[in-house]
């Protein structure tokens, strides 16, 4: 089986990556290392592993490296509301015509493996369903929703709304908020908390990895839908979430009543029982993955939390 897996040198697919060549699939990945990394190299040794470097706005490159494949797992994007933020123009350049060459090049055969985001979701005060209509209201929120509907028009395709991810990865991100806070707790020895009670849902990075193995397993019995990803254990408030990293570290924690607002207003708890009906399931329970947040950064400090978008 060959896998085109687009933005694969990024914070998931070097995770993924290892993990597909076990199984013995042969793996292109197509990226444009934007942020310098080099998260990939050890993997040219293998027979099975194939590198591009490109850009998923070029068609033509696109064309290429799409016709024999038999799965495209597509994560390359601008990611979070942040880097969204900062340059819209190349969040839609990239989330939805990227995404649209992608679409436009398949045949119906191909698999399409579309990450999403809970983002699209927006302010909502009910537990979020793939029934409900999305309402996003940050540009990353908006141009991952339009990017899953674009993959969805396919029936040969799947959509990830994937909750908060964190854990460790080659390459690192460091704006993730189980990240951020565990780095700023070792680094300040202490955590300015807003919103302490908002709700978040939380996976880990090889939850998520999991996932998209068990796509590929079931996939004839998931196509043509969206999925929340993640495990009800994973929702938390961020008081919840904070007190769990005393356990491990020593810090203080300030409270505050303002602070920089989410611009996707996360405040809500997922449910994830469709996913879950078709037999997957989150294994890295919170505490676990945690402890190997802290003592990952702990022993390896990065000094850029918002790295991914300067």
């Amino acid at each position: 089986m060959k896998i085109l897996v687009t933005g694969g040198a990024g914070y998931i697919g070097t995770r993924l990556i290892p993990e597909l060549l076990k199984r013995n699939y042969d793996v292109t990945v197509l990226d444009n290392l934007m942020y310098k990394q080099n998260s990939l190299i050890p993997h040219f040794f293998d027979d099975k592993f194939d590198f591009v470097y490109g850009d998923i706005r070029n068609e033509k490159l696109l064309q290429d490296n799409l016709k024999d494949k038999d799965i495209v797992v597509h994560l390359a994007s601008i990611v979070g509301a942040p880097a969204c933020k900062k340059d819209e123009k190349l969040a839609n350049e990239v989330n939805v015509d990227g995404t649209r060459n992608i679409v436009q090049n398949l045949d119906n055969s191909q698999i399409l493996l579309f990450a999403s985001t809970g983002s699209v979701y927006g302010k909502v005060e009910e537990m979020c369903l793939e029934s409900m209509t999305p309402n996003p209201l940050s540009v990353y929120g908006v141009t991952k929703y339009v990017g899953e509907k674009l993959s969805l028009e396919r029936e040969n395709s799947v959509a990830f709304r994937f909750a908060t991810a964190y854990g460790l990865s080659p390459r690192l991100r460091l704006d993730l908020l189980i990240n951020d806070f565990i780095l700023q707790a070792i680094q300040n020895k202490y955590l300015v908390v807003y919103d302490k009670h908002f709700r978040r849902t939380f996976i880990h990075i090889m939850d998520i990895v999991e996932s998209y193995i068990h796509m590929i397993d079931n996939f004839d019995n998931v196509k043509g839908e969206a999925y929340n990803v993640g495990s009800a254990e994973g929702n938390f408030t961020k008081e919840e979430i904070i007190l769990k990293f005393q356990e491990h570290l020593d810090f203080q924690i300030y409270y505050a009543d303002k602070g920089i607002p989410d611009p996707d207003q996360r405040d809500y708890e997922v449910n994830y029982s469709k996913l879950e009906d078709t037999g997957y399931k989150a294994k890295v329970g919170i505490d676990q993955g945690i402890k190997e947040v802290v003592e990952g950064l702990r022993h390896f400090q990065y000094s850029s939390a918002f790295g991914n978008i300067i």
